[in-house]
């Protein structure tokens, strides 16, 4: 029986586990924090990720390791890499923490980004803004997440309040700008690439954020076919050229038809829990098949499915469970503001049949906002500017 090490121990490496145990594997999970949610269902190594020595520790009890965390620092990952396996490798964590670096790849692949240029000083900020224009956003290259470590400049007059804001982190983290995009959909693609180089995806899934921050989540989306052959293109070429292994996703922008690279995430996403429920091989259990080298499971959809993300506070299970195709995910964490609590999937067989749950679901749980702009697009799959096809 093999043991997979997780380096991060929040939700995401709660439901590696949780999909993992079917298959019989055994897990060890590593964090800095005595109250990770994963350490409630699998043992827990409390430790700072630069503490090497843990890290040696926690590398004697495991045959693999893997991250539920894309910042884990570099250095951790490579001095963990000398004792055991680790998936996906440090090279491609350490391309996916830079967004500098990132966006730079997909330039050279040929995937299209917005306009971005690098930020040294205050001098570098205005020479960006000359470049690219506003409106743009200032973030850092690396650290940043759900929409933190960002500045949105609408007008050259906000420079200076950019600065003040993240300007203290041009010698630490770096910084970026990148050109605004009004794009009219938020796309990810989800895959996984396996050991020996098998690489599959699962549908298209449209994501809906509030405050930066996920809300809902829509599989598979409404988009043409050739749209979807593009995003899972541009998925591979990145899985081939970093030699990855498992789960990540890329998170697009739809503009005017066009597909615009936003991010990497090197691991498992959010806007993938629509697969524990609506896929024959959830995203968790094909990251675990990947990173032990095991054959990957199939990606095929089960139906149509809305994922729906619960920040701050759980909301009523007991009105949630009452609806059909209904699936609830606590996470097993405390309520505080803006935090990921945990999540529920709604499936049906047909648009039509996930379009009622849903309406169901809102109601139930005075959630009717948060499920509106997913009603909106099961009744208007395909906006202007993009064709079937």
């Amino acid at each position: 029986m093999s043991t997979v090490g997780i380096l991060g121990g929040g939700q995401l490496a709660r439901m590696l586990v949780l999909a993992g145990a079917p298959l019989g594997v055994r897990f060890e999970v590593f964090d800095p924090s005595p109250e990770a949610c994963a350490g409630q269902i699998a043992p827990l190594q409390v430790g700072d990720f630069p503490d090497l020595p843990a890290l040696a520790e926690f590398a004697a009890k495991v045959d693999v390791a893997t991250f539920d965390f894309e910042n884990v620092p570099a250095a951790s990952a490579q001095a963990l890499a000398g004792r055991v396996p680790v998936f996906p490798g440090p090279d491609a964590l350490a391309v996916a923490q830079d967004r500098l670096s990132e966006k730079s790849l997909f330039r050279e692949l040929g995937i299209p980004v917005p306009d971005f240029a690098a930020v040294d000083d205050r001098a570098g900020l205005d020479a960006a803004l000359a470049r690219i224009g506003t409106p743009c956003i200032l973030k850092t290259r690396r650290l940043g997440y759900d929409g933190k470590g960002q500045f949105r400049i609408k007008s050259p007059a906000d420079a200076d309040a950019a600065w003040d804001a993240l300007g203290a982190q041009a010698g630490t983290v770096g910084l970026i700008v990148e050109a605004f995009v009004p794009f009219q959909r938020e796309l990810s693609v989800v895959a996984v690439r396996g050991r020996g180089g098998e690489f599959r995806a699962w549908p298209l899934t449209e994501n809906w954020h509030v405050d930066g921050v996920l809300s809902a989540s829509l599989a598979p989306a409404a988009v043409a076919a050739s749209m979807q052959r593009v995003a899972q293109g541009y998925a591979r070429a990145l899985a081939e050229r970093l030699q990855y292994v498992g789960v990540f996703a890329l998170e697009l922008f739809v503009r005017d038809g066009e597909l615009l690279a936003n991010e990497m995430a090197p691991r498992v996403h959010n806007s993938g829990h629509w697969t524990i429920e609506g896929a024959e091989a959830s995203q968790f259990e094909n990251h675990v098949r990947a990173v032990l080298g095991l054959p990957l499971g199939e990606v095929a959809m089960r139906g149509h499915a809305c994922m729906l993300n619960w920040l701050g506070e759980m909301p009523d299970a007991a009105a949630f469970l009452a609806v059909p195709g209904g699936h609830w995910h606590d996470y097993g964490k405390s309520a505080r503001a803006g935090r990921k609590v945990g999540h529920a999937t709604l499936r049906a067989d047909t648009v039509d049949g996930l379009a009622v749950v849903l309406r169901q679901a809102g109601r139930a749980l005075r959630r009717e906002t948060q499920v509106a702009p997913v009603l909106a697009r099961l009744q208007d799959p395909l906006p202007s500017g993009e064709e079937p096809g």
